[in-house]
């Protein structure tokens, strides 16, 4: 799934490792391992660029050219707006890649004012409230900090008087436990780390414990439901394994089992594909 530029988000130029952005009014230059290639362009004019570590795994800081709100700047795509901010994860408070994703699932709810979908490890929201449009959302994440950033962009958009719940709480748990309820949706979307805590401690590791999630997330579904769609980032793993996990567990259901990679596409003429992420995702047009 290719994402393309939109009014406050372009991928202007990659290569050599790199990549540079616009958020809006600014621009920024970030590190990307997968842009192999030489940029087009000779020069990269920024406001800030992250500059990583020497930890794979993480860790690096901005570095400002130019004054930049340390509160942030708001921004929209379609009629959802939110507030992007350089966060010291080197991502600026959402993931513009996951905007095709946003309008396939707009494409499976189509019509539907009631559809009850959930979002798990939901972030700051954005995906939340794309989902909105179709009925009641339940927004999941263990951080406080981030679901209240969830709440100021639903706030910021006019959308919270929407039939939204927040959850702060661990992903699997508060799934597990929604097994035990006896609940239903007609979509979820998930968006797990390769390693996390939960608010009490909990441990998440990606290959340890998804396996179990999407078994509970599939308990969450049936023949009537519409979609799940699971991304991981930064990990080494492929989009096949995300599909056979998907397909042994959804194999009772109808529907269809698509997998691949997410990319985002720069926004010059003959613009290159820098992927981001592998995705899989299970699809019922009913």
């Amino acid at each position: 799934m290719a994402g393309a530029a939109w009014a406050d988000y372009g991928l202007i130029d990659s290569g050599d490792g790199r990549k540079l952005e616009r958020y809006g009014p600014h621009r920024f230059i970030r590190p990307d391992t997968q842009a192999l290639w030489h940029p087009k362009l000779e020069r990269w004019a920024s406001d800030g660029e992250f500059v990583p570590g020497s930890d794979e795994d993480g860790g690096g800081r901005w570095q400002f050219a130019n004054p930049v709100p340390q509160d942030g700047w708001p921004l929209h795509w379609n009629d959802v707006r939110f507030t992007a901010q350089c966060t010291p994860f080197r991502h600026l408070g959402f993931f513009p890649d996951m905007a095709p994703v946003w309008d396939w699932m707009g494409e499976q709810l189509a019509g539907r004012s009631d559809a009850a979908t959930m979002n798990l490890f939901g972030y700051t929201g954005v995906g939340t409230l794309a989902l909105s449009h179709y009925g009641p959302v339940t927004h999941v994440d263990a951080s406080k900090k981030s679901v209240a950033q969830a709440r100021a962009n639903a706030e910021l958009a006019g959308m919270a008087d929407r039939p939204l719940r927040w959850i702060v709480d661990d992903a699997a748990k508060f799934t597990a436990r929604e097994v035990r309820r006896g609940k239903r949706y007609d979509g979820i979307i998930l968006d797990p780390p390769k390693f996390g805590r939960g608010p009490e401690g909990e441990v998440w590791r990606l290959e340890e414990h998804l396996p179990g999630l999407i078994e509970d997330c599939r308990a969450l579904l049936d023949a009537e439901s519409r979609f799940l769609f699971l991304t991981v980032y930064a990990v080494r793993m492929s989009s096949l394994a995300l599909a056979g996990l998907l397909d042994d567990v959804f194999a009772d259901l109808p529907g269809t089992i698509e997998h691949g990679d997410l990319a985002m596409r720069e926004e010059q003429e003959g613009g290159r594909l820098l992927p981001t992420a592998i995705f899989a995702r299970w699809s019922n047009p009913g």
